[in-house]
């Protein structure tokens, strides 16, 4: 069954120097790249005399009008700025060759994970380049299912030119309908549609308003629970950017209007907590939840469906823990017993069974205590239960029966992460992904009762790997807190300083950054680039506690991580200053961002894409509601000291120079709304005292996490391009290309 809670969380989704920061009436430092550079001429930015009182603190935010997405002024910065950033990427050397090479990397046949519902195989295939993957469904065994599947939904269909994501999809468990949404430039506002299996035909059933919500079929595929939000305003700039707030939990019945879906839950007292719904996989058993925005921790509730006493769904719901202390996630259920994974008294996450009957926490046995390692997850498939370990951010994987006796270890293919594991209580098979830096995401197929491997699929990348490796190394942050870190280059590179270098991190609401195949970073190993990734503090790949270590009055700890994982590739000559390049994304382009602004001589080139910029309004927008407790709030006056210290769009300098930038966002964006990065951009262009160009690209008919495939690429050619060129690296491909 979905692991409810965590996957809400993850919705709602990073030595002394010869060059110092300048003080103050110093002039900034010069570049040092000993790259020609031409300053650019940026649009002229528009200010207003907006100021703020923040206890007794004003604060000016001068591109205030740059929050209003859909205004005529905005819409004419956007295309300003795309016109300079465009033709500055134009004029790029080496673009066209590194989009050639992308394209042909990403051209290879992808299968994904596949899983059994309604007595059928579910999974995607991509024959190469096509825009968005196409679902199929196979009968049968495992064996050649890939190959005689039959397509269900084509997304590339319903939208020629992939400006419309398809942002979910869920089989019933008859195997009878699919729950299919639809995304308009892949924003996480989705409209739910339903179509029959049998002869593809959708029916008249929609639901809309659906946000960081999936459906969940009740055993008979009559109707499914969802959790919707209040129709945005309509007024012009408010359907992306307003708050999310008062969800509630609705029961659709097929053939129904939406008019007509009966609310289950809701949570009035706390209306900008999230809220959620599933049922278990035997039908049975219905969890809610309650998640105080992104936090792990949360209030979960059952119902029995098959009651026959309590017809309301409602009535039925009892607590089984609302005291917010831990995490709570269902991972499934065998008759009245669930099993489920928490991190109560243990930061590292242990199992227990709890009699759904009796459900007093006195009466909870642990199943799988807490070890050394983090507790991932667990998955209850073919009467066994599977742990998924993070040893030192490498995955492990052991199996236990329902007593947690260890009886054995999935023999997972080498050293690397498991990309996904799926399978039913009761099948006795299971389906896991295994990846790494240098190993493309591969599929194999597990027999629970014979411990028989097999490969479900195998991709055939126009990548060799065999020129390059993957290490793992630790460094001390500026606390003396040891670091892991995983650098990935070319075999027998000399550790001289020269080398161009990636690095790249996340940093925040408990998520892990593990090893995992990109076409994209294979390219950049292909240019001679060294790709590192350090596992900071706000993740999860220590337990919760290594999270708490990264948030609040904490976050500072993950800048300091990040910066020292620039010392130490540094200090140990894998690159220099001039060499240096950081990148993330969401909370890592705040990552990016606040690094940048606290050791700005420390790095060539800065790329920060989707970030949270604006640290004290963030919360007034679409989902920033929900980071409260990861970030504090500017409306809390200690947590406004904290927030205003780092900000990234509040602690530009004006006259310092900064590395080379190329901020990235869309227009779509309704997680981290793109007015951050636009206000970012307007700043950072302001303030820039020396010829490093500073530049936006605003993608249009993109959202935080989407791009058609073919957007995708033109989108990281032009990233590989901006890098290369400010960091003085010419373009060509030394590697050996695997399938020519």
């Amino acid at each position: 069954m979905a692991r409810l809670p965590r996957a809400l969380a993850a919705a709602l989704a990073g030595a002394a120097l010869a060059h110092p920061t300048p003080a103050a009436g110093q002039a900034p430092a010069a570049p040092t790249s000993g790259t020609p550079t031409t300053r650019v001429q940026y649009p002229q930015t528009r200010t207003v005399p907006q100021t703020d009182d923040y206890h007794g603190t004003r604060v000016a935010d001068p591109y205030r009008w740059l929050e209003d997405l859909d205004g005529a002024d905005t819409k004419g910065w956007i295309a300003a700025q795309n016109a300079v950033t465009f033709g500055y990427l134009d004029a790029t050397a080496g673009r066209d060759a590194i989009k050639q090479r992308l394209t042909e990397m990403w051209n290879y046949p992808r299968v994904s994970l596949p899983y059994r519902q309604g007595g059928r195989l579910w999974f995607t295939k991509n024959t190469g380049l096509q825009r968005q993957s196409p679902y199929f469904t196979a009968t049968g065994a495992a064996k050649g299912a890939a190959e005689r599947a039959t397509l269900i939904l084509d997304p590339n269909e319903i939208s020629k030119d992939g400006s419309t994501s398809l942002s979910l999809f869920s089989p019933d468990p008859t195997g009878t309908y699919v729950a299919y949404g639809l995304s308009a430039g892949g924003a996480d506002w989705r409209t739910v549609k339903v179509k029959r299996v049998a002869d593809g035909k959708d029916l008249d059933d929609t639901v809309d308003w659906l946000r960081y919500s999936g459906v969940s079929w009740t055993e008979d595929g009559k109707g499914f629970f969802y959790t919707r939000y209040p129709e945005p305003p309509k007024e012009a700039g408010k359907t992306l950017s307003n708050a999310s707030r008062d969800p509630k939990v609705f029961y659709h019945a097929l053939g129904t209007p939406q008019t007509a879906d009966v609310e289950i839950f809701r949570f009035d007292r706390e209306p900008t907590w999230g809220v959620g719904a599933g049922v278990s996989e035997d039908g049975r058993w219905l969890f809610a939840y309650v998640n105080r925005g992104t936090d792990p921790e949360n209030h979960l509730y059952v119902a029995d469906l098959k009651d026959p006493k309590a017809p309301d769904v409602r009535a039925r719901l009892t607590p089984i823990d609302v005291t917010l202390e831990a995490s709570f996630t269902p991972i499934g259920t065998r008759g009245t017993t669930a099993y489920v994974h928490t991190n109560l008294g243990a930061p590292k996450y242990k199992l227990v069974a709890i009699d759904l009957t009796k459900p007093a926490r006195a009466n909870w046995k642990t199943v799988i205590p807490e070890s050394e390692h983090t507790l991932e997850g667990v998955a209850l498939i073919g009467g066994k239960l599977f742990a998924q370990y993070l040893a030192d951010v490498k995955s492990v994987v052991t199996i236990h029966d329902l007593a947690g006796t260890r009886t054995g270890e999935l023999p997972l293919p080498g050293i690397g992460t498991l990309a996904g594991l799926s399978g039913r209580e009761d099948e006795p098979e299971l389906f896991f992904g295994f990846t790494s830096y240098l190993v493309p995401s591969s599929v194999y197929r597990y027999d629970v009762a014979t411990g028989a491997l097999e490969t479900f699929f195998k991709p055939n990348v126009p990548f060799d790997a065999s020129g390059y490796e993957t290490k793992q190394v630790f460094f001390p942050s500026k606390d003396g807190t040891r670091i892991p870190m995983f650098v990935t280059h070319r075999k027998g590179m000399a550790l001289d300083g020269t080398n161009p270098t990636m690095l790249y991190a996340y940093g925040g609401f408990n998520v892990n950054q593990v090893p995992a195949f990109s076409a994209s970073v294979a390219t950049w190993l292909e240019m001679g680039g060294v790709y590192a990734v350090p596992n900071l503090r706000g993740g999860g790949e220590y337990g919760e506690a290594w999270h708490q270590a990264g948030k609040l009055d904490k976050k500072q700890n993950v800048f300091d991580d990040f910066i020292g994982a620039a010392e130490y590739l540094i200090r140990e000559k894998y690159t220099a200053p001039p060499k240096l390049a950081i990148r993330g994304g969401s909370n890592g382009g705040l990552l990016v961002g606040a690094v940048m602004t606290q050791r700005p001589e420390l790095f060539g080139v800065a790329l920060p894409a989707v970030g949270v910029m604006d640290m004290l309004r963030y919360h007034k927008f679409s989902a920033g509601v929900f980071w409260v407790p990861e970030y504090g709030s500017a409306d809390d006056p200690q947590q406004f000291r904290t927030l205003a210290k780092y900000s990234p769009l509040h602690n530009l300098k004006p006259g310092a120079c900064y590395p080379a930038t190329l901020t990235t966002t869309a227009d779509h964006d309704d997680r981290v709304v793109p007015g951050h990065s636009f206000k970012w951009a307007s700043a950072l262009q302001a303030a820039q005292g020396c010829d490093r160009p500073v530049l936006i690209r605003v993608e249009a008919q993109g959202s935080h996490g989407y791009r058609p495939l073919d957007k995708a690429i033109a989108e990281q050619a032009d990233i590989w391009a901006f890098t290369a060129r400010n960091l003085g690296v010419p373009v060509k491909f030394e590697q050996k290309r695997a399938m020519e």
